[in-house]
């Protein structure tokens, strides 16, 4: 899938990844995509929450190689 941005948030624990997300994606056109890359487990969960509430599509997301990754469509 195509991103407009790759962020690198693997090695970092919650709450970091959101963070990191939330101001990456300001950057972003409405529609565009960002593709995150996380280790934190629980960033499946806090992401698909994260994007929902504040509007984003979580459009995919798999697992490689033990990094997760997340393609996030700005709402």
């Amino acid at each position: 899938m195509k991103s407009e941005l790759v962020l690198d948030a693997k090695g970092l624990a919650c709450p970091m990844p959101i963070v990191k997300t939330k101001k990456a994606i300001s950057g972003l056109e409405s529609g565009q995509i960002l593709e995150v890359h996380a280790t934190d487990k629980g960033a499946k969960n806090d992401l698909q929450a994260w994007a929902k509430s504040g509007g984003h599509e979580l459009v995919k997301h798999e697992e490689e190689a033990s990094v997760l990754k997340f393609w996030i469509q700005k709402g």
